[in-house]
């Protein structure tokens, strides 16, 4: 059975190389070095480390395709010799190839004895204890993650970089909620949700700055503009899907852009607007030094001032909007409204025939999930002090587009995991160099290919109308 397609699967290993070969010669087989004031920029080839790569992509192909007709053992076996030659004394190029011929190893080995592993696991969980198992995590896990995020701030790895990373992740926790509304559970694909973002940023930045309103007067003002404007977008789409809503969206979210970015005497254009006061705790500011008329939370509190005060205030604020957004949307998803975003998502007219209105089914959604996008901007523009059109760009839309499928279509625990996952991982190979979003675009792939439904691929209803084993006739 091999020898007729063993041609077969060299060629595909062969092209798959080639494809490789022709997008990594200009990532890793040339770097640019300055090598002074006089002489400017020269190359640096690195086509040793390409080699490498490309013979590891070929081995490891050949394996993939061993392994997809059953051959398991010969692909274990390639993967075997993979990872040895990556860990044995082997003079490699850098340090990080050898890591790469080990990791692509075990990969293979993984990949080739998953048929096993997920036979067993299936056994598993349909045994008694499985079942109890997954009772247990399904209850517990969402509360540990949340003891941690409470407690994060307070451990000892929290340095500053830390709480950094954490209050950007926690803001695309909640952006990918905001959107989970609008694809996940109405099933209407949107790639301009950034616009709502960007209108929430701008909204506090205005009010801020030009009519010196305060972040908390601001924040639901925020939310509802943006909820206004997603009410805006919904109307012209209310017959489209598919495609068609994915390219008017995407119309929306750049028209919004380029309005910022050409509308210069109200938005600045593209110098954007700075100088944009933070958040207060009762109207106390995190400074070490207050300005005419008001104290620093230092002050009010009676303690020593650190650096740290604001970022850790920062970090609480967006946790507790993040709280409030799940909150709010397994509420709805157990109301009339979550229902019927539900039944649009699994068949519009299916849910027309049930008498459901599906224009203001899809309004709802998008008014809603704008919302949260809209407090999401305004936090934004308040932590970071200064926003530009330039941080509201289709990229992002893609980034929260990716954390809500990653994660999983409904799945509230899948939007943190894929949120950690594209946002922190990027962060955390930021020593690694050039190789960086290489070894990010390979958690990616691993993603689309263990979990091609997403972290979190099981969707429980949000409501059962009967028992689930309810034997004869419902």
């Amino acid at each position: 059975m091999t020898g007729p397609r063993l041609p077969a699967m060299l060629k595909d290993a062969g092209l798959t190389t080639l494809v490789a070969a022709a997008l990594g010669i200009f990532i890793v087989g040339f770097r640019t070095v300055d090598v002074g004031s006089r002489t400017g920029l020269s190359f640096d080839y690195e086509f040793v480390d390409l080699a490498v790569a490309l013979v590891v992509i070929f081995v490891g192909r050949l394996g993939l395709s061993l392994a997809s007709i059953g051959l398991r053992w010969p692909a274990m076996a390639l993967g075997v010799v993979m990872a040895a030659i990556g860990a044995s004394p082997l003079k490699l190029p850098s340090g990080f190839l050898h890591w790469f011929v080990v990791l692509g190893g075990v990969l293979l080995v993984i990949r080739a004895a998953w048929p096993w592993a997920n036979q067993a696991f299936a056994t598993a969980a349909a045994s008694p204890g499985g079942r109890t198992l997954d009772r247990f995590a399904a209850k517990w896990i969402g509360v540990m993650m949340l003891a941690f995020a409470l407690l994060m701030p307070f451990l000892p790895f929290a340095d500053q970089k830390t709480m950094d990373l954490g209050v950007l992740i926690l803001t695309y926790v909640m952006l990918g909620w905001g959107l989970n509304i609008v694809v996940g559970l109405a099933g209407l694909l949107d790639l301009g949700y950034v616009a709502f973002y960007a209108v929430g940023a701008y909204a506090y930045a205005l009010l801020s700055t030009q009519h010196g309103l305060g972040f908390w007067a601001v924040l639901p003002l925020a939310g509802m503009l943006a909820a206004t404007f997603g009410v805006l977008l919904g109307f012209p789409v209310l017959r489209l899907r598919g495609d068609y809503l994915a390219i008017v969206t995407l119309g929306f979210g750049e028209i919004i852009r380029l309005v910022i970015l050409n509308w210069v005497d109200f938005t600045n254009g593209p110098a954007g607007i700075g100088s944009i006061p933070g958040p207060t705790l009762f109207g106390a500011v995190f400074a070490e030094t207050a300005p005419a008329g008001k104290q620093t939370v230092a002050e009010m509190l009676g303690i020593p001032f650190s650096g740290n005060q604001r970022l850790i205030f920062l970090y609480y604020i967006i946790l507790v909007l993040a709280l409030i957004t799940n909150l709010f949307t397994q509420r709805m998803r157990r109301l009339p409204v979550g229902r019927a975003w539900e039944a649009l998502r699994e068949d519009e007219t299916a849910c027309k025939a049930l008498g459901i209105n599906p224009t203001n089914t899809k309004l709802t959604a998008f008014a809603i999930g704008a919302m949260f996008a809209g407090f999401a901007g305004s936090f934004f523009a308040a932590k970071q002090r200064f926003i530009s059109p330039e941080s509201f760009t289709f990229i992002e839309s893609a980034i929260i587009l990716a954390i809500v499928v990653l994660g999983g279509m409904g799945s509230q625990i899948g939007v943190v995991l894929a949120a950690i996952l594209l946002i922190g991982l990027p962060e955390w190979f930021r020593d690694l160099g050039n190789y960086r979003m290489l070894a990010f675009g390979l958690a990616m792939v691993l993603i689309m290919v263990f979990r091609p439904r997403g972290l979190i691929a099981h969707r429980e209803p949000s409501i059962r109308l009967h028992p689930v084993a309810s034997g004869g006739s419902g």
